[in-house]
């Protein structure tokens, strides 16, 4: 088939290089605009224009898809069908009926659950025992085009934010090949979608990664998994913003006496924290100006004191 490829992040790039490896001709990647990234300020493309570049397909970063003239760009290629994956803009109905196949999504989530900008972390965060992805014909609301194809997927026990966006980027991969194929058969009935059981997967801000120790153990358990290894959970320590990368959840482990945020027990290779209900054996963190280290490395460079308490305020620099 005649593909015009339209993705931006990492997660997109799986499928774009499925689709060259399946042999179809990838006519146009579409992406959002570079932007400029670091301390030198230096313009970075995309993920999806360097694979686009990689394999000399033709790239097109337009700020406002919408625009005409954007839309008539992408109809002189003559496509038999648009394939959409974390492109990040609204498409008008123009392009979603520009080609004979319409346009595909392939969502990191089993639709209608998790519709939004953020599926793969929040059904971390949320506990969800499976996840997977949707093939889906787009249409004029947010992820609530018909479904074609699902593939679900297990999360394990300690699952990553990062660890099931890898597993869902190659199962959209190969489920993105397969409902292409099956559509040019002639195969598939496109099924309408239901209510959404869950709230909208909103995008991710660093300011959710602030630990609230009011919390359960086994809720912050979660976020920090979630947000790994974007943006990341934190708390204060020592007037320092600790990120916590890995913990354990003790949910019978409550001191009473103690107050969520305090820690309640140091060992060689962890530290506990009191959280609303439970404990949280903290295991590998990372301050400022250092690598991520497990807790026992940072326990025997540094003094954690039981009764201290976390997630105070950090007093503003004089």
């Amino acid at each position: 088939m005649k593909i015009i490829f339209m993705g931006t992040p990492d997660f997109s790039v799986g499928v774009l290089e499925a689709l060259v490896t399946a042999g179809h001709e990838v006519v146009l990647a579409v992406t959002q605009p570079d932007k400029p990234k670091g301390r030198g300020k230096d313009m970075q493309m995309t993920p999806v224009k360097e694979c686009a570049l990689r394999h000399h397909i033709p790239v097109f970063q337009p700020r406002r898809v919408r625009e005409a003239a954007c839309v008539e760009e992408l109809r002189s290629y003559n496509a038999d069908v648009c394939v959409v994956v974390a492109f990040g803009q609204i498409l008008p109905k123009e392009i979603l009926e520009m080609t004979p196949y319409g346009c595909v999504n392939v969502h990191a989530s089993l639709l209608p659950k998790y519709r939004g900008a953020a599926p793969i972390q929040w059904a971390v965060i949320d506990g969800e025992e499976v996840s997977g992805v949707t093939t889906m014909q787009m249409d004029e609301g947010i992820d609530t085009g018909d479904i074609l194809e699902m593939e679900e997927i297990r999360l394990d026990q300690k699952e990553t934010g990062g660890s099931l966006h890898d597993k869902l980027s190659q199962a959209g991969a190969k489920l993105c090949v397969h409902t292409l194929a099956e559509l040019e058969a002639g195969r598939i009935v496109p099924k309408k979608q239901g209510e959404s059981p869950t709230e909208y997967a909103k995008m991710l801000k660093k300011e959710m990664g602030e630990i609230d120790w009011t919390r359960s153990a086994g809720e912050i358990e979660r976020l920090v998994r979630g947000l790994s290894p974007w943006p990341s959970a934190y708390t204060v320590w020592n007037e320092k913003m600790m990120k916590i990368w890995e913990a354990d959840c003790h949910p019978q482990g409550t001191v009473k006496e103690a107050e969520p945020g305090t820690v309640v027990e140091v060992t060689k290779e962890s530290f506990k924290i009191q959280t609303g209900s439970g404990l949280l054996a903290v295991t590998a963190l990372q301050i400022p100006g250092k690598k991520r280290m497990d807790a026992g490395a940072f326990l025997r460079g540094y003094l954690v004191r039981t009764g201290e308490c976390l997630g105070r305020t950090m007093r503003k620099q004089s």
